[in-house]
């Protein structure tokens, strides 16, 4: 493989890592610095969904634990078949969806512009959000995931929809809208990550499947360079994220976002940066 190919597939692995649990948008970021790289076209569109396996497996290996719990449960323990159940609740939301509309979504919305539009109204939000947790005085209405109900699970699912807009962040979509639905900092961060797998996997199945006709077997080192370096920046974000969370809220990210957007839409206005389509 050509070695620039592959400190690009490196980079890409990197940035997706690095922000696929953080409420920043990794599909924006990897639009962004695939556009910066001049890594475009349709065959990078499924590399950047397929490294989401990568992440995902992070999340797996951190959690291993309670997976194997879940997973020996099935049968027999209510809690662990409830828990199951929330995430299939949590996850049809954004799947129906995304098989119904991906195609215009990549075709209309997978560029600079309106990914860095999103990443300036994502940030409001979570000020709004963070500033709406702040000022309750009670404590959340659901402390655990093992707390929430079927409808909490699904208005989580409803959240996550919104991240089919690149540049929304699925984790910010569904950590946040479950803060606003009563669920503590804690339970929606965890569920986000749990959420993750069916999510990011059933993503990465679908897009290769379908668009297998643009990959050869020649792609499978940029594809594995790119997961590898996903799985491993995603294992350090997410000990990372459970540390912050326990002492900060969110709004650092939601000004991150607004100002990453508008240096964005300035460079793209002024001609500064060339982001390509």
């Amino acid at each position: 493989m050509d070695i620039l190919l592959a400190v690009k597939a490196i980079i890409m692995g990197l940035v997706e890592g690095f922000t696929e649990f953080l409420p920043i948008s990794s599909t924006g970021h990897l639009i962004l610095a695939g556009s910066l790289l001049n890594f475009t076209g349709e065959k990078v569109k499924v590399f950047q969904i397929a490294i989401q396996a990568g992440a995902m497996l992070a999340v797996i290996w951190e959690y291993r634990q309670r997976i194997a719990t879940v997973l020996a449960g099935l049968g027999s323990d209510p809690k662990q078949q409830k828990f199951v159940v929330n995430l299939i609740i949590a996850f049809i939301p954004a799947a129906v969806l995304g098989f119904l509309f991906s195609e215009m979504i990549k075709a209309r919305l997978f560029t600079p512009v309106p990914v860095a539009t999103a990443f300036i109204v994502g940030g409001l939000i979570i000020l709004w959000v963070e500033r709406r947790h702040t000022g309750k005085q009670q404590a959340a209405r659901v402390e655990s995931v093992d707390d929430m109900g079927y409808g909490d699970a699904l208005k989580v699912g409803i959240a996550q929809a919104f991240a089919l807009i690149p540049g929304t962040s699925r984790s910010g979509a569904t950590i946040i809208g479950g803060m606003l639905f009563g669920l503590s900092r804690k339970a929606a961060t965890e569920f986000s990550f749990f959420l993750a797998i069916p999510t990011l996997l059933s993503a990465t199945v679908y897009s290769v499947l379908k668009e297998r006709h643009l990959l050869s077997m020649a792609d499978l080192p940029m594809f594995l360079l790119g997961g590898l370096a996903a799985f491993a920046s995603a294992f350090l974000c997410v000990r990372w994220l459970l540390r912050y969370i326990s002492t900060h809220d969110f709004t650092i990210f939601a000004w991150y976002r607004i100002v990453f957007g508008i240096l964005v839409l300035v460079t793209a206005h002024f001609d500064l940066v060339v982001w390509a389509e």
